[in-house]
């Protein structure tokens, strides 16, 4: 599975690692909670090896003609868990200072998220949006699904105005069964717009982690001198002596990450700020060992 967003020698770093959502989502646990969907309308996924105690019914017995080895059918909804990451696209995220950009560092983190979900059994899905939902893939439990997501990042190019609200509605509509959610994002809009589409995943119970990722000059304007400032999204230009500003802007963008973090405590939404300045190996490390 080749792919550069996903470093062979990062992976073996995390062979061991497992995710669980603090809250419970449909079928939390294989064998504990079974799908309470199991055996509807359900898209098979592949066959495994038969095990004391599963359900004969569910045997391929066509298999067991060709190999005369039992397997059974096993479909998407019994998977331990059911996961949606959320990526925005917009023009924004293409800012880099340090040689990755906030898009790039988001695919990285989903790539290898992606892994250890699918590795343990569950379903990844996967949204990226703008003012729009620009890409979907339905979420698949099977590890072959990565590549999927993986060839779907190699298409992606930052585009577009942000409207965070319109789209992340959108997909709360759209997302029937609760699930959990990864919201990576510079959330670089109306913040009580983005708030209230948060709420409308805790809404309909999805668990929901909120990936705020900035770039360290976005976090300091550590520029030192004049400075030419262009949108990403609307081209407007603006001329800055940053010495005069730094310690008025630092101020504000701290109050700017405030406001998130405790309108998300307050929704019970986990907020993570994300620096594109630290690898963003050692922050899965840091992150995954702080949910154990």
């Amino acid at each position: 599975m080749k792919s550069r967003f996903l470093d062979p020698i990062i992976v073996d770093k995390f062979l061991n690692q497992n995710i669980k959502p603090k809250g419970l989502v449909e079928g939390f646990v294989t064998g504990l909670h079974r799908s309470p969907f199991h055996g509807f309308s359900v898209e098979f996924a592949e066959h495994r090896p038969y095990s004391t105690g599963d359900e004969i019914k569910h045997l391929d017995l066509k298999v067991y003609g060709k190999s005369d080895r039992f397997y059974v059918k096993q479909y998407e909804d019994e998977t331990n868990m059911r996961v949606c990451f959320l990526l925005d696209i917009s023009k924004s995220m293409s800012y880099k200072s340090n040689g990755i950009s906030k898009l790039e560092y988001g695919c990285y983190l989903v790539a290898l998220l992606s892994y250890i979900l699918l590795k343990q059994g569950d379903a990844v899905g996967f949204f990226a949006f703008n003012n729009s939902i620009r890409h979907f893939i339905p979420p698949k439990s099977t590890l072959g699904h990565l590549q999927t997501i993986l060839e779907e990042f190699e298409k992606i190019e930052p585009e577009g105005d942000t409207d965070l609200s319109k789209p992340l509605n959108e997909i709360a509509e759209k997302m029937k069964r609760r699930a959990l959610i990864f919201i990576i994002s510079d959330l670089i809009d109306d913040e009580q717009k983005v708030i209230s589409a948060l709420r409308h995943f805790r809404h309909n119970k999805h668990e929901c982690t909120v990936f705020h990722i900035l770039d360290e000059m976005e976090l300091n304007l550590s520029f030192g001198s004049m400075v030419t400032f262009e949108d990403l999204e609307n081209k407007e230009r603006l001329q800055v002596d940053t010495r005069y500003i730094a310690d008025d802007y630092k101020k504000e963008i701290n109050n700017f990450i405030d406001r998130y973090k405790q309108s998300c405590s307050e929704s019970m939404i986990e907020y993570v700020q994300v620096t594109t300045g630290i690898p963003y190996d050692q922050f899965l490390t840091a992150y995954l060992n702080d949910i154990r």
